[in-house]
């Protein structure tokens, strides 16, 4: 294998022959980035549209990790294969994903339906935003059938990423505030299904209510999010949770609302990769002498800020 570690194509002919190793250094290809990754993403892009993909978000501790380990049990119950992607924040000193609850899912390591991979950004123009839609497609690709991605928290990055499924969860505790706070970290622009996780717990019928009259007092379409109760330690309300899922995407698929929302990720994300080829480019410039001018003009006064940027992308532009 070690021979096909730099070859994407390669790579990709071992990982459709069911070689593990060679689909890990395919998920490391694009979280590395660079011209393999785009490479692989050349390979991919035609040989997609099969995989359906499910968001799970939520607060850290709301306990999505064991809903997830859950929900695979469901799954492979009914001989259906899943990958599961990790979000996770970057480590600091390495790069790498921070495994975190990832432990909870050993059960499933052993499952050749289950593929399991914590994500971090590396180093992948545009971090996770573009990283994690290359990932999903290498996994179409490669016929995974359902493709579960879970984010590490509810800040921005995550609810972007799980509103890049097709479905997506947002999962809560008893206990878990009001209105205001569920606007802010934006979960109600992304839910199409609420889980109320431990909810053995105190709280959890209030908890239902105040979701409710978020619902009630929000712009909602033809689907109402369902509520869901689970205790995921337990196995608890998966099963309902997986009807769900499966109802979902039988809405989506005959209202044509499921082509929409993939088509409005193409869009977003041929918008983030140009934005963020073209800030790479600006920024390649700032340790350059004109650059150094520049900011003297600026501090004297003889340029504005926003000419000083234009001048800043006339140079990019000359490089290219």
């Amino acid at each position: 294998m070690n021979r096909l570690s730099r070859d994407p194509v390669a790579l990709l002919k071992a990982a459709r022959e069911g070689q593990r190793l060679a689909l890990a250094r395919l998920m490391s290809l694009v979280e590395r980035g660079g011209d393999e990754a785009r490479l692989l993403g050349a390979e991919t892009y035609s040989h997609v549209g099969g995989a359906y993909t499910v968001g799970m978000t939520g607060a850290p501790g709301s306990g999505k990790s064991s809903l997830t380990a859950a929900l695979a049990s469901v799954v492979r119950a009914e001989e259906e294969r899943l990958a599961i992607l990790a979000i996770d924040p970057s480590s600091p000193f390495t790069g790498g994903a921070i495994l975190g609850d990832r432990v909870r899912m050993q059960d499933h390591v052993m499952d050749d339906g289950i593929y399991i991979r914590s994500m971090a950004t590396r180093g992948h123009l545009g971090g996770l935003s573009l990283a994690t839609p290359q990932a999903i497609r290498v996994l179409d690709a490669l016929d995974w059938p359902w493709v579960l991605v879970e984010t590490v928290g509810v800040g921005q990055v995550e609810v972007d990423i799980a509103g890049a499924a097709d479905t997506t969860i947002v999962v809560v505790n008893p206990g878990w505030g009001d209105a205001v706070q569920a606007n802010k970290a934006g979960l109600m622009e992304v839910a199409d299904i609420f889980v109320i996780n431990k909810a053995d717990r105190k709280g959890a019928d209030d908890t239902r209510r105040d979701i409710q009259q978020m619902l009630e007092l929000s712009s909602l379409g033809e689907w109402e999010p369902p509520i869901l109760m689970t205790v995921a330690t337990d196995q608890v309300g998966v099963d309902e949770l997986w009807r769900e899922i499966a109802a979902h995407r039988e809405y989506l698929e005959n209202c044509g609302e499921l082509k929409a929302r993939r088509i409005r990720r193409i869009d977003a994300e041929l918008s983030e990769i140009v934005t963020r080829s073209l800030e790479n480019r600006v920024v390649a410039t700032m340790d350059r002498p004109e650059t150094a001018k520049l900011k003297e003009q600026l501090m004297r006064g003889e340029i504005d800020p926003y000419a000083a940027a234009a001048q800043l992308i006339s140079m990019a532009e000359d490089d290219n």
